[in-house]
């Protein structure tokens, strides 16, 4: 299998990470056109699936190093699977509420929100389970990304006007800060289920990045039949949805959804084979990144803070620079 092995090589595939989980809710926006973000979900999850089965087949079963693919499924040790599997479970909890924020509050306010969360209490998870790098940078990079999410949700605030409006940003809020606290568990636990030591001979029973990503989308799809179905019949906002509707839809918006998955996939199999390198908590923190990505997404092609007043926009450039610069810190706290 594929393997990364230098720290530089292992920044490389983070900030793919970084640029895949911050773009894959493009394709929610161009599927809510017509089509709702609980039938949209489905598709997503189905593309994470048939992405991760073609890594596995691809990157996952070339070269000499490291246990193949298949091979390495069928060794797998069931508290192993058990671990990555809750880890799905859990990760796909936080996105459905992410993706409802998504829809209530905007690209540019969800995703700094929830996903900065993320990264703020994940690190901390993950640099106490797996200790790595230099803690006085990687938290001073986490704190400016907090005071980031604190000057993005200060201008998301001002620039919201109306009642219903209003009322839709802060449900959106507060489904972005509970979907936020469960992502940043969900990568511990799949980590649990991995020998991110020695992805070359990595220990018997245990799962290397391409067998964890696989069996970790299973336990995306398993848990949509409960979380989504929920979804579906008591919606954040407007009137349930019938899976009859689901088979509606055309064949370009469920393409767009399989492949706002296969985006989502692609950086975190990323992410999971750059961690042997970079370690857990580096790893995470720079694929957790993404919600610069995505702002810059939703601020200058959605135009989602179109009109916005002088004040807001300097809020918005200082979230810029403090992100910038949490990243630049986290990036040199590996080293």
């Amino acid at each position: 299998m594929f393997i990364v092995d230098n720290y530089f090589l292992a920044v490389i595939f983070c900030f793919v990470t970084m640029l895949c989980w911050g773009s894959w809710g493009n394709t929610q926006k161009l599927a809510s056109k017509s089509w709702r973000y609980e039938l949209f979900y489905w598709d997503y999850v189905i593309g994470m699936v048939l992405f991760a089965a073609l890594l596995g087949f691809t990157m996952g079963s070339i070269g000499d190093a490291g246990r193949p693919f298949v091979a390495d499924l069928s060794q797998a040790a069931g508290k192993s699977i058990g671990w990555v599997l809750l880890g799905g479970v859990i990760f796909n909890a936080s996105n459905i509420l992410l993706s409802a924020s998504v829809s209530l509050a905007g690209l540019s306010v969800a995703f700094p929100l929830g996903v900065g969360i993320a990264l703020v209490l994940g690190v901390i998870v993950n640099y106490i389970g797996a200790p790595s790098g230099n803690p006085v940078m990687l938290f001073t990079g986490v704190a400016l990304i907090v005071a980031a999410i604190i000057f993005n949700g200060v201008a998301s605030g001002k620039q919201q006007s109306g009642a219903e409006a209003a009322g839709n940003n802060r449900k959106g809020l507060t489904l972005a800060v509970i979907a936020g606290v469960l992502m940043s568990l969900f990568y511990r636990f799949v980590v649990k289920g991995m020998d991110i030591n020695n992805f070359e001979a990595p220990a018997e029973g245990m799962l290397t990045p391409y067998s964890a990503i696989f069996i970790f989308s299973l336990g995306v799809l398993a848990s949509n039949f409960v979380f989504n179905t929920l979804v579906m019949r008591y919606p954040f906002v407007g009137s349930k949805v019938s899976y009859s509707e689901y088979f509606k839809g055309s064949f370009g918006t469920h393409l767009t959804g399989c492949l706002g998955g296969a985006i989502w996939c692609l950086g975190t199999a990323f992410s999971y084979i750059a961690s042997g390198e970079a370690g857990p908590a580096v790893s995470y923190a720079l694929g957790q990144g993404a919600p610069m990505i995505a702002a810059i997404w939703g601020v200058f092609i959605w135009r989602e803070f179109k009109g916005a007043s002088k004040t807001v926009n300097w809020l918005l450039t200082l979230m810029f620079l403090l992100f910038i610069g949490g990243l630049a810190l986290i990036v040199a706290a590996g080293n």
